[in-house]
Parts: C-alpha cells; sequence; structure tokens
C-alpha cells in the first residue's frame, strides 16, 4: 500500500481583515503532508501492470509509426496537450487568438497564456531530453509559464514562501477542498520528488503518474501547479525514453472528466496510489489511439488542399501547402522564406489559398497580417472533441 498523507492543524492568522465575518474568525487550519518517496516501492497487481503495458505499447506505437513517419505530428501534439492542460484551468482563447499569439502579434491574455504554456512544456520536454529533470527545470519552466501574467510575475519561477488552498475562501483556506503542505516543507517534498523523478526502476507510466500526483498535493507554486505537472508526465515519459518524437495529450482526456480525474489524485492522496496510476494509464491508451485518428486527418490535409487549390507544380502556391503541417501560422516573411519567391508571388499564392478556404487571415491589422491553416488549427479543438466521444459517447 502506498502511504497516504498525514495532515497537521496549524494556527492562522489572517494577513487582514478582508473576507466575511467567518473568514475574519478563522483561526486554524488542516495541511496536509504528503509522504517522502524518493526510496518508496510501488507494488503493483496484475490489472495495473496490464493497464501500464497496454499503454506503454499505446505511446510507443504512435511514436514510433506516426512520430517519425509524420514529422509535424510532433509539434501537433504538444501545442494541443498544452491547449487542453490551459483549458483545465479555464484559460481558454480560441484558436484564431492562439494562432495570433504563435505568430506574436496582438493578441488576448487567455492565447499568451496558452502559448506560455507551449513554451514551458517545450522547456520540461528539452530538459528531459538532456536526460534530467531537475528543480531548477521546473523553475525554468514556470517562469516560462507565469512571467507574463501581472498578477503573478512577482513570484513567476520561484516556490511559493506563502501558504495556498484550493477552493474555499479567496481570503482564507476556509472551506477549502484541499489544504497543501505549509511553505517551509516544500523545498524538502521537492528535492525528494526529484529523487524519485531519477529513478529507473519504476514502469515509467506508473513512474509519471505517481510524479504528477504528488507535485499537485506539494502545489509548490502560488500558480501554475496544474499546467507545470501535467508537464511533468511527458517530461518523464520523454527522459525514460518512451517518448521520442510525440506528446501524449493527456490533458485532453483530463479536460474531458475532470471529476475523475480531482477524484482520482484524491485517492492518491488517501494512499491508494494504483488507482491514479491506472487512470493515467488507460488515459494515455484513449489518447494515443485519438491522436492516431488526428495523425490519419493531418497527414490526408495535403492531398486534400490541392483539390482545393490545383496549384502548378513547382509553384509557390505548392510550396505553402507542403510546409503547411509543420508552419500552420505564418505571417508574409514566414511565407516567402517558404516559396523562395517575390513578394508579389508570395502575396498571390496566399490570397489563392486564402480564398480557396484552405488559408484564413486572423489577424486584426491589415499591415501586418497573419495567416493559418483552418483544418490544422481546427483540429486541435477536435481531437480533445473526439477524446471527448471516446470518454462519453453521448456528450
Amino acid at each position: 500500500m502506498w502511504p497516504a498523507h498525514s495532515f497537521e492543524v496549524r494556527p492562522w492568522v489572517s494577513a487582514n481583515r478582508a473576507g466575511n465575518r467567518e473568514d475574519r474568525l478563522f483561526t486554524q487550519v488542516t495541511t496536509a503532508i504528503p509522504p517522502l518517496i524518493a526510496a518508496e516501492t510501488f507494488a503493483a497487481d496484475s490489472a495495473v501492470l496490464l493497464a501500464c503495458e497496454n499503454a506503454t505499447i499505446a505511446i510507443t506505437r504512435l511514436d514510433v509509426g506516426r512520430g517519425v513517419a509524420l514529422a509535424p505530428l510532433g509539434d501537433f501534439l504538444l501545442r494541443s496537450e498544452s491547449v487542453a492542460s490551459s483549458k483545465i484551468e479555464h484559460v481558454n482563447a480560441g484558436w484564431r487568438q492562439f494562432g495570433r499569439a504563435i505568430a506574436g502579434v496582438k493578441a488576448g491574455s487567455e492565447a499568451r497564456s496558452q502559448l506560455a504554456a507551449v513554451q514551458a512544456l517545450t522547456t520540461m520536454i528539452a530538459a528531459a531530453d538532456a536526460g534530467t529533470i531537475t528543480a531548477a527545470d521546473l523553475l525554468s519552466a514556470h517562469r516560462q509559464l507565469m512571467e507574463g501574467n501581472v498578477a503573478e510575475a512577482r513570484t513567476a519561477g520561484t516556490f511559493r514562501t506563502v501558504q495556498n488552498w484550493i477552493g474555499g475562501s479567496d481570503y482564507t483556506p476556509r472551506g477549502a477542498l484541499f489544504v497543501p503542505p505549509p511553505p517551509e516543507l516544500v523545498l524538502g517534498l521537492i528535492d525528494d520528488l526529484i529523487t524519485f523523478v531519477e529513478r529507473t526502476d519504476l514502469p515509467v507510466v506508473a513512474q509519471a503518474a505517481i510524479a504528477h500526483a504528488q507535485f499537485e498535493s506539494i502545489h509548490p507554486h502560488t500558480d501554475g501547479n496544474g499546467r507545470i505537472g501535467r508537464a511533468l508526465i511527458s517530461a518523464i515519459l520523454r527522459r525514460r525514453g518512451l517518448t521520442r518524437k510525440i506528446t501524449v495529450p493527456l490533458a485532453s482526456v483530463m479536460l474531458s472528466d475532470t471529476d475523475t480525474y480531482f477524484a482520482t489524485l484524491g485517492a492518491y492522496r488517501r494512499g491508494n496510489a494504483a488507482a491514479f496510476v491506472t487512470y493515467v494509464a488507460d488515459a494515455a491508451t484513449l489518447a494515443c489511439d485519438a491522436a492516431d485518428e488526428s495523425a490519419d486527418q493531418l497527414e490526408q490535409m495535403p492531398a486534400f488542399w490541392r483539390t482545393l487549390a490545383n496549384p502548378r507544380s513547382g509553384s509557390s502556391e505548392e510550396s505553402i501547402i507542403d510546409a503547411l503541417l509543420a508552419r500552420p501560422v505564418l505571417n508574409a516573411d514566414t511565407a516567402q522564406e517558404i516559396t523562395g519567391s517575390s513578394d508579389t508571388a508570395t502575396y498571390r499564392a496566399l490570397n489563392k489559398l486564402t480564398d480557396a478556404g484552405i488559408l484564413e487571415v486572423i489577424s486584426e491589422s491589415k499591415r501586418d497580417r497573419v495567416w493559418a491553416a483552418v483544418d490544422v488549427m481546427n483540429e486541435l479543438e477536435l481531437l480533445s472533441d473526439a477524446i471527448g466521444r471516446r470518454i462519453d459517447p453521448e456528450a
């Protein structure tokens, strides 16, 4: 049995008199104390091991079968995972705003936040590719995620030094659903978690799931814990060599049924790590199957675009079509880099592809226009929808 969290009652002194009367009368808080897990043994039964094995097979099939043959799938799934992970935190800009953020033109705060999540996940995976995942890597990813958030910029890239909580009052932990450990325990718990992440004697999927659950229990940042914690799953899968080209779109599964996601996290805290490991393993299998269908759709897009635009061989239109899976958002400079042709020929090609419905102008400014491949960007949403239907066919 995995060790359950313990709890500690501590005095609570409000920093000010904000909130209602109940907040002002709140005098003690019960904090959760996660166990140290660096050397903990995970004794899984045959059902849990089978779920992990099925997930491993599904991930390997997607990574080797699709990630190599369809190179743009890697970037597509990384963006999909980051967008879905942001949606769990109620950050949802829509693909057009997200495309503007990718292009670096004026975009809303939610779109910029989604792009920051892409950059944070990229940082975590790069660290894993280098062979290690450290506390400094967590902080670097968190800095990228949060430094553009005006309210959180001051604490971006840091571990918290204050008590936080989930749910309940905005002013005190009164009525909180979960109260993480006190701030003075955070660094020790993170060091213990990093030691656990460095192990190679655990099933990969189980290790990634437990690390995520432990990270969420520690809740080491004042904000951004969910997105960094889910990025940690992807980083562990990469560090252990289970993925080399793709990112498993696990967040889309979690987004489709957040009740089950949070309930199994709760089971982990009660000592039932097997429940959360099984949940993540089953989610990975389902996500890979849906991603395989998205790969089919992406693979067929260039041929479909050719039927719409009927480009001449070697034309600027054909060059752009050939590049759209890898670069679905582009401005005039990017397009000219792709075509290698004149401004006039490039703009003519962009206009033709726009008229054909392959591209859409998504920028607000007529001066610095940005185009997006409609089908590719729509597929970001459709993948999450497809996963949702697999979980609940009647939804």
